[in-house]
């Protein structure tokens, strides 16, 4: 498919959402139009009476002379009037017309990218995606302004005037109808075919510029742990450059695009007024009608040269919003089904029905006929080599993933049929690398139950072990953690968010290798914390620290997708030749070199 296709295509999506939107504000966009309409009507017939003036001043009756100019003065004050009002009513609406459509596009995007599915998110830069959303934002605000108060305007200006003049002289008015067409036509093809491909690409740069800046920005940590400024502004450079050669190439086609534009208006001009001083000198035009034709002939002039910049915005526009459109358009990858009712989780007991999962591209599946069962309030422990289907396990749980066969149950309840919101409130999930918003420590704690009272705050901090850390802050709880908790230790984000989990007293509960990368003092407050959290729930724990698991009721050695093993820490780790044996031990070694190195 050609890049010139490609834009045809975006035009027919982008235009059609657009109109979408529109219709939901009828009164407004009938305003809109109205105001507008009638006020290029009143243009068009302004150089008429401005001819009658001419004529009316050229009568030889001094008596009728004035009663002919004043009618013609008094006409053209009233058109004047009327198009400032109009157009004042319509340009008063247009402002809440196109911040409703522009809040909504943005809220819709929102929505829609908060439950795009995970694989989605992995594959994203968040840089890039806010670029999208906020570029087609403001393309919405020029689109709604070139075809609202430009285009349509132009057009019954343009269509009017050359009816009135082909009334009086149809050849003439012929001929100008031949050359607008021309010009509208070369316009809209060269935008189309010649501007549209240039600005696709520079668009993809645009976006990648973005992307570059957001990824360098959130890791700047890692960027002055390695002393690599220098590094990151050279690689940014690099992508600004291309992107400045594709903007100079596209941006030149507009300058060559308006010259075309432009020789066509000059030959209009001579053309038009060459034709009615034609008709004046064969007796067919008073000098009243030459000053008629003339004087819209020029504003013919004006409305063209502005329909070329409109398309060209029209085109822009569209090319800005074609992202935009595609998230809108995009399948949302976990979807609740038709039917799907609000799960009801009392013991929090869960079931494996021969389930079979494979993850997109991947000819074989990582579990096949997976059969488990974890009973309500029991501790499960998660083991194995990386990539043997522990995270997989727990996500299926949570319905970040559907299960390609078979069913998974909670309290009987299948998840495929439930409201995914309703699953994953009651499921509180503490991982690897904590996330927290950059808002309060208060708010993030209280993430998980946005109503809790501040002394519901300050319990659940205190059973993490957060509460000490907490109070030590200058703001205590209104500390703002900075973007991703960046301003907190890895170990004071994990007890902040296990505080969440503390909150949220979900009947489920998944601990993600929640200690793996922490210091034994953080680990060891983190573990007292962890012990109390499990209490009274169902829990899947995954840990890479065995130490971990060792006093849950029952541990499952995942390997390659299928549970290799499974009981307590002491009866696996006492079975010969076994995959936890052979785990436990070398962590022992590791411990004792370690030991021994001290």
């Amino acid at each position: 498919m050609t890049l010139s296709r490609n834009k045809k295509s975006a035009l027919r999506a982008v235009l059609p959402f657009v109109f979408r939107h529109w219709t939901h504000q009828p009164v407004r966009l009938s305003v809109v139009a109205g105001g507008l309409i009638a006020a290029a009507a009143a243009d068009v017939f302004m150089p008429l009476f401005a001819g009658k003036l001419v004529d009316a001043i050229a009568l030889t009756d001094p008596a009728a002379a004035k009663r002919g100019a004043m009618i013609a003065f008094g006409a053209i004050v009233a058109l004047g009037l009327a198009a400032m009002i109009t157009r004042f009513i319509g340009l008063k609406a247009i402002i809440p017309f196109t911040l409703r459509i522009m809040s909504d596009v943005a809220q819709n995007a929102f929505v829609r990218i908060q439950r795009f599915s995970t694989d989605w998110h992995a594959n994203s830069f968040a840089g890039s995606t806010v670029r999208k959303i906020t570029r087609g934002m403001w393309a919405l605000d020029l689109l709604n302004d070139t075809i609202l108060m430009a285009l349509i305007p132009s057009l019954v200006v343009l269509l009017g005037s050359t009816i009135l003049v082909g009334w009086h002289w149809p050849v003439l008015g012929a001929v100008i109808a031949l050359m607008t067409v021309i010009y509208v036509g070369m316009t809209v093809a060269l935008t189309t075919n010649y501007i549209a491909p240039a600005a696709q690409l520079s668009n993809a740069l645009d976006t990648k510029v973005g992307g570059t800046l957001a990824d360098a920005l959130t890791c700047n940590a890692v960027v002055k742990s390695f002393g690599a400024e220098a590094r990151e502004d050279e690689r940014l450079g690099g992508v600004l450059g291309k992107w400045r050669r594709r903007a100079t190439r596209t941006w030149s086609r507009y300058t060559y695009v308006g010259t075309a534009q432009h020789a066509v208006l000059v030959l209009m001009s001579v053309t038009v007024i060459g034709g009615v001083l034609l008709l004046w000198a064969a007796g067919r035009a008073s000098p009243g009608e030459v000053a008629y034709v003339v004087t819209t002939y020029f504003v013919i002039h004006g409305y063209l040269g502005d329909i070329g910049q409109h398309i060209s915005h029209l085109q822009r526009s569209v090319n800005d919003m074609e992202e935009l459109v595609a998230m809108h358009d995009e399948v949302i990858g976990i979807a609740d089904a038709p039917d799907a009712r609000p799960i009801k989780v009392a013991g929090g007991g869960i079931v494996f029905d021969d389930v079979t999962f494979h993850y997109r591209g991947h000819d074989t599946p990582l579990y096949d006929r997976l059969a488990v069962s974890i009973r309500p309030g029991e501790r499960v422990g998660l083991v194995g080599r990386s990539g043997s289907g522990k995270t997989t396990f727990v996500k299926l749980v949570q319905r970040l993933y559907d299960a390609t066969g078979g069913r998974i149950l909670i309290d009987g309840q299948d998840v495929a049929k439930a409201t995914q919101q309703s699953l994953r409130s009651q499921i509180a999930i503490v991982q690897q690398e904590p996330t927290l918003f950059h808002r309060s420590l208060a708010e993030n704690i209280a993430y998980g139950r946005p109503g809790a009272s501040m002394a519901q705050i300050e319990e659940a901090a205190r059973l993490a072990n957060a509460h000490d850390f907490i109070m030590r802050l200058p703001k205590r709880y209104e500390t703002l953690v900075g973007e991703r908790g960046v301003k907190l230790s890895g170990g004071e984000r994990q007890r902040v968010a296990l505080a969440r989990a503390f909150l949220a007293d979900a009947p489920i509960l998944i601990l993600d290798e929640a200690t793996s990368s922490l210091d034994s003092g953080s680990e060891a407050l983190i573990q007292e914390a962890m012990d109390r959290l499990i209490q009274g729930r169902t829990a899947i724990v995954i840990a890479h620290r065995l130490s971990t698991v060792r006093s849950l009721d029952r541990i499952l050695v995942f390997d390659r997708g299928r549970i290799a093993e499974e009981g307590t820490h002491a009866s696996l780790a006492r079975r010969p030749g076994g995959i936890y044996r052979s785990l436990f031990e070398r962590q022992v070694l590791e411990l004792d070199r370690m030991s021994a190195a001290e």
